[in-house]
């Protein structure tokens, strides 16, 4: 029986908890199905080479690359023009808000079954109030497990309309490197000390919580600070106090290489709270409580079941404190043997397997949203009907990214698209990031799909987009 092809799509998000879920399942379904990983998040450019996963990257609406009408119909454009490449019968989508893209996508091809990777632990934020029609208007909803799951009083906590798995995790111990093969890998000294310190930078008050961290690791002895890239602000100027011996490390998957710390800071963002804890490394969260994650909850029940420390993300002084606790060997030692309770996150594989099941049925599935309804419309509803319920959705997003918008980042420019079929992270980094429209193309491409590729660009890029900032001040 011939491979079944299975696209696995993904916001832009913040970090990389999208990406990285897709990311583990993707490695799960290689045993049986052809995964393709499409994304509009920057760190797509790192699976092609190390996972030997085929991805497309597709720009997201704040590139501002078209404007945002014309973005709608791009990313519909884009993932019809992939399935009726690759023959994909299933999608799965992983993120917050499904784009109208990616429902009218379904619509146009009712064959596709569509699944929604829908995270738990939501902040009760203006998504909320679209969540019931989001999910009927999806095929099957799977909902990643979380150790936290317990103190998780959101909006998603309560419905019954999603499968739930075990926790997913590009940790798997039968995959991870011991401690000296992780520190040779990344070159790291043997014999000293080593913490992993994942904040991030921005806005002024992450920063200042990035600063209060490394503070805190002030007169460990010996102690080498790695970092996943520089501390700088906005101005170039570093956010890390004098006296540290501060490296940078680039290494996907990091997940991989976690048994060469001694300990780490991280923010309490789904796939550090489930790549820490399951490779035992001790750990302080500082949450971020920007976005629907819930990460102050999930790093209450960390603390308070005993699995690691929670810093007070709102008192630096708390977050510089609660950071020296590492320094104590016991204290350490007692964060480790307790996350050696945690299960296994093999929730990747678990959701692969209900994905390769849905790909080969024989009968498409029934949409979810036609089973709410108890009748099959599908067969019987109209264009226009089909075109009321995608504007209806497509306004409600709308009137989310009003609420909430998007920060412009990038200035376009006029040229011509460049065309690629890169897969290394050294050629898809720069052009992910830089400012002249990119056009990804998967690896082993048809001429039939680059020239429809042609056709969706020409009719997306006909205009100059005039760039402001809608940033919230």
């Amino acid at each position: 029986m011939e491979k079944p092809t299975i696209i696995l799509a993904t916001s832009n998000g913040v970090g990389m908890g999208h990406l990285a879920r897709a990311s583990a399942i993707a490695l799960a379904l290689k045993e049986y199905a052809n995964p393709i990983i499409v994304s509009m998040a920057g760190g797509i450019a790192e699976i092609p080479e190390f996972m030997g996963i085929r991805c497309e990257y597709i720009p997201g609406r704040d590139r501002m690359w078209m404007s945002r009408e014309k973005w709608d119909e791009y990313l519909r454009d884009r993932l019809l023009a992939l399935v009726d490449e690759t023959g994909a019968r299933v999608m799965s989508f992983d993120g917050v808000v499904p784009y109208p893209g990616v429902i009218a996508a379904k619509v146009s091809h009712p064959k596709l079954a569509l699944v929604w990777v829908r995270r738990g632990l939501w902040q009760k934020k203006p998504q909320r109030f679209v969540l019931g029609l989001q999910s009927q208007m999806m095929d099957y909803i799977v909902e990643p497990g979380d150790f936290a799951r317990a103190y998780d009083f959101g909006p998603t906590a309560e419905r019954k309309d999603a499968r739930l798995t075990s926790s997913v995790s590009l940790f798997q111990k039968d995959t991870a490197l011991s401690r000296d093969e992780a520190r040779k890998v990344l070159g790291l000294d043997l014999n000293r000390p080593a913490v992993l310190v994942q904040l991030g930078t921005g806005d002024s008050d992450v920063n200042e919580k990035m600063t209060a961290a490394l503070s805190g690791l002030l007169g460990w002895k010996d102690l080498q600070v790695i970092l996943t890239k520089q501390p700088l602000d906005k101005d170039g100027k570093s956010l890390a106090p004098a006296g540290l011996d501060i490296r940078v490390v680039r290494h996907f998957p990091l997940a991989r290489v976690l048994h060469a710390f001694d300990a780490s800071v991280c923010a309490t963002g789904y796939n550090g709270v489930h790549e820490l804890l399951p490779a035992q490394v001790p750990t302080v969260f500082v949450s971020n409580i920007r976005g629907t994650d819930d990460q102050e909850a999930r790093a209450q029940w960390c603390h308070d079941m005993g699995f690691a420390l929670r810093a007070n993300q709102a008192d630096l002084g708390d977050v510089t404190a609660t950071v020296k606790k590492l320094q104590d060997a016991d204290v350490r030692a007692r964060l480790s043997k307790k996350c050696a309770e945690l299960p296994d996150p093999i929730g990747g594989a678990e959701i692969a397997k209900i994905l390769y099941e849905l790909a080969v049925r024989e009968e498409p599935i029934r949409p979810s949203w036609l089973r709410y309804n108890q009748l099959r419309i599908q067969e019987h509803i109209n264009r226009g009907m089909r075109h009321v319920a995608y504007m209806g959705l497509r306004r409600l997003a709308l009137l989310y990214r009003f609420i909430n918008p998007h920060i412009v980042v990038q200035v376009t420019r006029q040229e011509p698209p460049i065309w690629g079929s890169q897969n290394t992270a050294k050629e898809l980094h720069p052009l992910i990031k830089g400012e002249q429209r990119f056009e990804h193309l998967i690896t082993g491409a048809s001429g039939a799909y680059i020239k429809r590729r042609k056709e969706i660009a020409e009719a997306a890029y006909g205009e100059k987009i005039e760039v402001i900032n809608t940033k919230k001040q």
